[in-house]
């Protein structure tokens, strides 16, 4: 008993370690077409700390060991964070697919979109909760951010907002008051955005149940945008990097860059794509270590 106590008793840490390679060759498939190499999303290797996992940590300098809080949002779960995460997961393919298929001159229609609360930021005033879906603000509409941003320009500081939303099937009235951050009327939320849409081809992307984050979306574009090339441009590489994207093609800060470069040089990786605002520290990783691999910056796909 004392035994499965130490191994299995959840401690209020995480541990971040280096993590690897996820080939997205085996993940979006478009029918009648092929890569000639390899695209692979870089990922950090996160996990609850067990007693045996902090005692190793600590002797490990590749590994970090973090507060819960340091993880989680305020009054945040587990539930929730991995919610979030894959929320932002969804709108990462969403933005992927967009750019990729407008890049390329191909047709591709958004049906429909839907916006979730992704954070609860601190200093809000609101009961909204982390996967709402937002169906109205006051009564008007919203499917995009755009939207909350128009609803918001008319309002003063103070204002007291009525939300209805969407969360595990039930309708709920929530409110929220508008703040001010830094000129700018917000409800205290990061919003997050996803799309319905049809490509008229049979481009299939399939994400594992343990997936999750918005950090894979610049990689996830390159794939779809040479799948749906009549030019070979991986040219049989072994291609890795991280970065998000928005659906305006540009390539967004990650977390964990430290975690993502080691992780591709254990895996013998010779070029990493790396975002524009992760680049310093990058470079930085790398030249400490004297790692024998090439970044290249990047600011849009």
């Amino acid at each position: 008993m004392t035994l499965a106590f130490v191994f299995l008793c959840p401690m209020p840490y995480y541990i971040d370690a280096p993590g690897g390679l996820t080939s997205l060759n085996d993940k979006v498939k478009m029918e009648n077409k092929s890569l000639s190499g390899s695209y692979n999303l870089t990922y950090v290797s996160e996990y609850k700390a067990s007693i045996p996992m902090l005692f190793y940590s600590l002797f490990n300098k590749d590994y970090d060991i973090y507060k819960k809080s340091d993880i989680l949002l305020e009054n945040e779960t587990d539930k929730q964070y991995y919610k979030r995460d894959r929320l932002f997961l969804e709108e990462s393919i969403s933005n992927a697919v967009v750019a990729a298929y407008s890049l390329a001159n191909k047709k591709v229609e958004i049906k429909s979109n839907y916006l979730y609360v992704g954070y609860i930021l601190n200093g809000s005033n609101t009961d909204l909760e982390i996967g709402d879906k937002i169906i109205s603000i006051d009564s008007k509409n919203v499917l995009t951010k755009k939207d909350v941003k128009n609803i918001l320009k008319e309002k003063k500081v103070g204002d007291k907002l009525s939300i209805e939303v969407i969360n595990g099937k039930k309708k709920y009235q929530r409110s929220a008051i508008v703040i001010n951050d830094n000129g700018d009327n917000i409800i205290g939320i990061v919003p997050i955005e996803v799309y319905d849409y049809d490509t008229f081809d049979n481009i299939e992307i399939k994400m594992n149940k343990n997936e999750s984050g918005s950090s894979g979306g610049l990689m996830l574009a390159l794939t779809i945008y040479d799948l749906l090339s009549d030019d070979d441009i991986a040219k049989g590489r072994v291609i890795a990097g991280t970065g998000t994207i928005d659906s305006d093609y540009n390539v967004g800060e990650i977390g964990g860059i430290e975690y993502k470069i080691k992780g591709a040089v254990k895996n013998k990786v010779s070029v990493f794509f790396v975002p524009e605002a992760n680049y310093k520290e990058a470079l930085k990783i790398v030249r400490k270590n004297k790692y024998k691999i090439k970044l290249v910056k990047v600011k849009t796909l």
